[in-house]
């Protein structure tokens, strides 16, 4: 996979007036994420009911290209059925780490068939904010609330408590990959649908708010039919 940009990605700090530039990373998009294990398994069951196969390991890590992490609000698809989810977003750059969100942007028509190459497919939009994070053993999610919308309806609401903890995810990542120090961005898993079916749609938005008011958002626009 690719990890060199030619266009980098900037990002503004939430609160300060420093913003950071990152060109080469590892990009990559964790599955299976959720923290009760039966659940996590319930989940895999109904998926190879329908012929998806099971994962080879929990979590599951999809490496991506780094050019489809993308700010820019504007994204080509194909004609198949594709939908976003909110997800948050691990960044470590120069060794610090940060807190963004994105969309896993997923081509529902190929996931049946092979879950890596459905997301590869897709762009992966994420947000031009970014927080700063001291210390990713210290960063707590389960008191923020998520929403995606589709189309100006809601699609996704709820709090991140059913996810693993950042730092048990990135740590997993770490030891399974060749990552190493590099710096990498990795989308954590997200929350179910309000209503269980995928959606698709143009215009999408996504946000994550902190119990201190705190917010970053994301808004993007899918335009189809213009990959093949």
């Amino acid at each position: 996979m690719e990890t060199t940009r030619q266009v980098p990605l900037t990002f503004r700090v939430v609160g300060t007036d420093k913003t950071i530039t990152v060109s080469d990373f590892h990009a990559v998009v964790a599955g299976y994420t959720g923290r009760d294990p039966k659940a996590v398994q319930h989940h895999i069951d109904e998926l190879a009911a329908i012929g998806v196969a099971p994962p080879p390991e929990v979590p599951m890590f999809y490496r991506m290209d780094s050019h489809l992490f993308d700010t820019s609000g504007e994204h080509d698809t194909s004609n198949n059925l594709t939908s976003g989810e909110i997800e948050p977003l691990y960044i470590r750059h120069d060794g610090k780490y940060y807190l963004g969100i994105g969309s896993d942007h997923t081509d529902r028509d190929i996931e049946a068939q092979d879950i890596g190459d459905s997301k590869r497919a897709c762009p992966k939009p994420i947000a031009s904010e970014v927080i700063e994070v001291p210390s990713l053993e210290d960063l707590d999610l389960d008191q923020c609330t998520a929403r995606s919308w589709v189309d100006g309806e809601l699609y996704q609401e709820g709090s991140l408590a059913g996810l693993r903890k950042p730092a048990d995810v990135v740590e997993k990542l770490l030891a399974r990959t060749d990552i190493g120090d590099s710096d990498f961005m990795c989308l954590g898993g997200t929350l179910p649908l309000l209503k269980g079916k995928f959606v698709d749609g143009t215009s999408w938005k996504v946000e994550l708010s902190f119990p201190d008011g705190t917010r970053i958002e994301h808004n993007y626009k899918i335009k189809k039919g213009s990959l093949r």
